[in-house]
């Protein structure tokens, strides 16, 4: 049986689901298109290409392999996208959550039951359809759990709007004893420059008090203020909107001393180092043509 244990993003991590881009399918059609940077890129004919991707979640791999983590990988399904193992499901404490995603991703699920089928069925959690909430906008953090949200009354036309009031709602009746802070976030179905389709497209915490940020992404300064009020201005790293598209954001951390990042992030790198953290730059820019990096090509299980 697997003993899952997760209460923060940075924890030492021990076991990890890592995505995979083998057999991933064919450039998607411009209706197929899941959010406005896969779209700018089908349409730029520059969407990447399977070789490159595999090349890129290797060298994750690698990483994990230097610092002895478990890596689990979902079974192939030939021509599907298997990458973003973060938006299917999460762990807090010691219980699996399924994610209801987008319906046309469910297969992704199934890739992995080999693995939930280790955890005792008591900690598996599954939520009503109409209740929203993918593994990128929910941020287990100690005592919080800080979730993505949009509250837009328009909510159900933004295909870019993965998590709803009634997933959080849900969150909150299932973990009573943590102080569930859902985020307002910006969206947009054309433009990447302004869509936080997760929460980790705007924030995520490094280390123990530290963070880096996207002030343009929540909606509600209020949202912002509150992060800022908590970690200390000075311990987050505001990131701009080109870095916001690049993801700059969506890095991940195996310690709370080591962080693995693209090797373009030039200035957060170099930022990550000046506070003392160890850096594991890969290469991982094609992959980010799909708004998604390295955080979203994760599923921890268990952390100490």
């Amino acid at each position: 049986m697997l003993k899952l244990n997760v209460k923060n993003e940075t924890a030492r991590l021990r076991t990890v689901v890592l995505g995979i881009a083998t057999s991933n399918g064919p450039t998607p059609s411009i209706e197929e298109a899941y959010d406005p940077k896969s779209l700018e890129h089908i349409l730029a004919g520059t969407y990447p290409v399977e070789k490159d991707m595999v090349a890129e979640m290797e060298a994750f791999a690698a990483v994990f392999e230097k610092y002895d983590v478990t890596v689990l990988r979902p079974k192939l399904i030939s021509d599907y996208n298997q990458i973003f193992a973060r938006d299917i499901g999460f762990v807090i404490d010691d219980k699996f959550v399924k994610a209801n995603i987008l319906p046309d991703r469910a297969r992704e699920l199934e890739a992995i039951q080999y693995i939930i089928d280790q955890i005792d069925p008591q900690n598996i959690i599954s939520a009503p359809e109409e209740f929203h909430f993918e593994g990128g906008d929910v941020m287990p953090w100690n005592d919080y759990i800080f979730v993505g949200t949009y509250k837009g009354s328009d909510y159900k036309d933004y295909i870019t709007a993965r998590t709803n009031m009634q997933g959080v709602q849900f969150l909150r009746e299932q973990f009573p004893n943590k102080i569930v802070k859902e985020f307002d976030l910006v969206k947009s179905k054309i433009e990447a420059r302004d869509n936080a389709l997760h929460l980790d497209c705007c924030f995520q915490p490094v280390g123990t008090d530290k963070g880096i940020i996207y002030k343009s992404g929540f909606r509600e300064e209020a949202d912002y203020m509150f992060l800022v009020n908590l970690f200390g201005k000075e311990n987050l790293f505001h990131i701009d909107r080109e870095e916001m598209y690049n993801m700059n954001s969506n890095v991940f951390s195996i310690s709370p001393e080591v962080v693995v990042s693209e090797r373009n992030f030039t200035r957060l790198n170099n930022w990550l180092r000046s506070k003392g953290f160890t850096v594991e730059e890969i290469p991982y820019a094609e992959i980010a043509k799909q708004e998604g990096l390295l955080r979203c090509s994760t599923l921890p299980l268990i952390r100490d």
